[in-house]
């Protein structure tokens, strides 16, 4: 057996900035420490920040008057940051820049009067936090034929943004309906699917080519995961999305196969070489390192941290 470990994968910036920013939350001010929503869609960083004394909730009024509170990387909307101020809650906003930049788009387009098409995911999170800057403008899509569906009172005023970890091809086939359907439709100034996203689905695409299978690593509820594990699957070749090692199974091969080993944006490194160690135990499998492009990529920590982890590092 013949591992490709394709590179980059796994954690991205926005992600490294929101689990350092909860680690370092922990750290300075003690647990419990309350997450809106999971800090990242993965199992195993939820459960590793659980047992560290992290509470994760899906409404604010769970929380304590008066505790700590951080915004997950996935955005928030303004009726969740009112309540937090309401519950005198001190907030940290771990949210990923990335998605504030479409946050901030939305209002730009909310105050010009457009109607606002947003390419996502309903119920996500990011999709969630990012309809709540306006919901009055704002109408989702999930799929072309929702375009052709779209009813608009003034087709000189549409734009279109897309949820920052959207399949690349899938946004495309949206964005080039909505084109055709609506000749006039303004696009953001900078396309809205982030970096990681994008060089992840890349590394798949072309690596895939040369693989007889894909295993990436992820959580169910992770997007950009599954939207990795459908592109290896639209190449032809069998793909599995899995937690870790404990979810493979030794059926899925006969021992000679070529796999692609991969990773979302959420999933840590200790489970992508544990799944590596399962597979050169079981089947002595030889590890090449595929780098299609480099990320140098860094957030800065959250306006509320800055200060204590300036205090930490010293």
């Amino acid at each position: 057996m013949k591992i490709i470990l394709a590179s980059p994968r796994g954690f991205c910036a926005g992600v490294n900035m929101a689990i350092e920013s909860l680690e370092l939350a922990i750290t300075s001010f003690g647990p419990p420490v309350y997450v809106y929503h999971e800090i990242v869609h993965n199992k195993y960083v939820v459960d590793t920040f659980r047992q560290k004394g992290a509470i994760f909730v899906e409404h604010l009024e769970e929380v304590p008057s008066g505790s700590t509170l951080l915004f997950s990387a996935h955005g928030v909307s303004p009726e969740v940051r009112r309540i937090a101020r309401e519950r005198k809650l001190y907030a940290i906003d771990a949210t990923c820049p990335l998605v504030t930049k479409v946050h901030l788009e939305a209002v730009r387009y909310a105050k010009q009067a457009y109607t606002i098409v947003l390419i996502g995911h309903e119920g996500h999170d990011e999709v969630v936090g990012t309809m709540g800057e306006a919901p009055e403008a704002m109408v989702l899509v999930e799929t072309p034929e929702d375009v052709d569906r779209l009813q608009i009172a003034d087709e000189s005023k549409i734009a279109y943004l897309t949820q920052t970890t959207l399949s690349v091809d899938d946004a495309n086939r949206i964005i080039r309906r909505l084109e055709a359907r609506f000749p006039h439709i303004q696009s953001p100034p900078k396309a809205d699917i982030c970096y990681a996203t994008q060089n992840r689905q890349e590394a798949v695409h072309l690596l895939s080519e040369e693989s007889d299978v894909a295993l990436v690593l992820g959580s169910q509820n992770s997007s950009n995961s599954q939207r990795l594990r459908e592109l290896a699957g639209e190449r032809g070749i069998a793909a599995y999305l899995i937690d870790g090692a404990s979810d493979i199974d030794v059926d899925w091969f006969s021992g000679d196969e070529t796999v692609l080993v991969t990773a979302g944006a959420s999933a840590p490194e200790s489970v992508v070489q544990g799944c590596v160690a399962f597979l050169q135990e079981r089947f002595d499998a030889k590890v090449e390192l595929r780098s299609i492009r480099e990320e140098e990529v860094h957030f800065p920590l959250p306006r509320e941290l800055r200060t204590v982890g300036t205090s930490t590092a010293k």
